[in-house]
């Protein structure tokens, strides 16, 4: 029985032969697709390419994209219909949450000569990589790509080697579209061995002012807290002397656990916002807050009211002068004494983009605003960062004038001159 006999039966005469026949009763669909398909008229319109010129013309347009540099990880990725930030949003960073402003796709701005720093040299550095690489350390300045690692790891101004040592590990559970640090929902368990690592790390460099920091390690019960303290302790045991601050997480907003790391001995505790409240859906991991930041540095302060508290806030993000302004005036509420602002920097094509690069007199003009709100001390410029060498120095002679040390010279003709601004 061919399709053409098939094609000139009546409907009703095909639909007895089917139920007496098993076989045909099973091909029955086959044989009502031939009839369909016989009963088509022949389309105007050219033939699907096949599979292979198919791949082909994706390859070609996939290409295209990435020269053009105009391709993001929504591209490629289905993200679904949920409502959620979709993943190009979230890279390209459109120009507002608020939807005050037409959105529009940002193009990369090229960098300008004052962001632009030597490659790192010297026999300090070396020796200090060496030395972290033999003791199983990892630091913040290599993981996040810092643009200052040649000055504090070589010496610079002061002639100090500073290093900002990264607790419990190089992987993150927590995946920020601006940080460079390696995520991993799973990552290795805690080196029992690091605390004692880390302290003798600080010893042999014989350093006066030294900054922890570390990953968020949401996997565990109390975020890393318990390890941060310890690691205090041994330093504090071994070094007396040394001026130690904590660059902490959020600990997944347990105030327990930020009271554990303000008793533990440290001099200053800091945890960064980041930026602006607008902006932190798009810049911070999900389980980021603004004000689950803010309840942080309120409690570290609660629970030792002799701790100077630090935060650190990026620009170039898309902030407006309005939100920055909101966002300082906000950390005073909660008696934050020393802030840091500099330029977000893009530390790969698969983190967020740049939106501008703010000019040094912008940078200068917050110093003034932050100083004139009541800020101990507000360190702006395009190259500070969080762990900032000369905010470092200039705060351990705060905690010096506190005790009743001698402080530096240059300390005391900054203070002068805050005051006369």
């Amino acid at each position: 029985m061919n399709s053409l006999y098939i094609a000139k039966l009546g409907s009703a005469h095909l639909s007895s032969i089917i139920k007496g026949s098993p076989i045909l009763k099973n091909a029955s669909a086959l044989a009502l697709t031939q009839l369909r398909t016989h009963a088509t008229t022949v389309s105007d319109k050219p033939s699907p390419p096949s599979s292979s010129q198919s791949a082909k013309s994706k390859l070609a347009d996939l290409k295209e994209k990435l020269a053009a540099e105009e391709a993001g990880l929504g591209d490629f990725i289905n993200q679904g219909s949920d409502g959620k930030l979709t993943a190009e949003e979230a890279l390209e960073l459109k120009e507002t949450v608020t939807g005050s402003h037409k959105t529009k796709k940002l193009k990369q701005p090229r960098l300008p000569s004052w962001l632009k720093t030597d490659i790192p040299v010297g026999q300090n550095f070396t020796r200090i990589k060496k030395d972290l690489r033999g003791l199983k350390l990892h630091t913040v300045c290599e993981e996040a790509r810092c643009p200052n690692i040649g000055d504090c790891w070589g010496g610079g101004e002061h002639q100090t080697a500073t290093a900002t040592i990264m607790l419990m590990g190089d992987e993150c559970t927590r995946g920020c579209r601006f940080c460079s640090v390696k995520t991993n929902r799973t990552p290795k368990p805690l080196d029992p061995h690091e605390p004692e690592h880390t302290a003798e790390a600080i010893r042999r460099w014989g350093l006066d002012y030294v900054v922890l920091t570390s990953v968020d390690r949401d996997d565990l019960a109390d975020g890393g807290s318990d390890h941060f303290a310890d690691t205090i302790r041994r330093i504090k045991q071994k070094a007396p002397h040394i001026y130690v601050e904590c660059l902490t997480g959020d600990f997944g907003g347990s105030l327990e656990s930020v009271t554990s790391v303000a008793q533990s001995g440290l001099d200053v505790y800091a945890h960064n916002i980041e930026t602006v409240e607008a902006l932190t859906p798009y810049v911070r991991d999900r389980r980021a807050n603004f004000r689950q930041s803010l309840r942080v540095l309120e409690q570290a302060k609660k629970a030792r009211p002799d701790l100077i508290t630090k935060t650190s806030i990026m620009l170039g993000c898309g902030e407006t002068d309005e939100e920055v302004q909101h966002a300082l005036e906000e950390l005073r509420k909660v008696d934050v004494d020393c802030v840091t602002l500099g330029q977000y920097m893009r530390p790969t094509k698969r983190h967020m983009k740049v939106h501008e690069y703010v000019s040094p007199e912008k940078f200068d003009m917050w110093h003034k605003k932050g100083m004139s709100m009541g800020f101990k001390y507000v360190a702006s410029g395009p190259l500070v960062r969080s762990s900032y060498k000369a905010g470092e120095f200039y705060i351990s002679n705060i905690l010096k004038q506190r005790k009743g040390l001698p402080v530096d010279k240059a300390f005391v003709a900054a203070a002068e001159a805050a005051k006369s601004a």
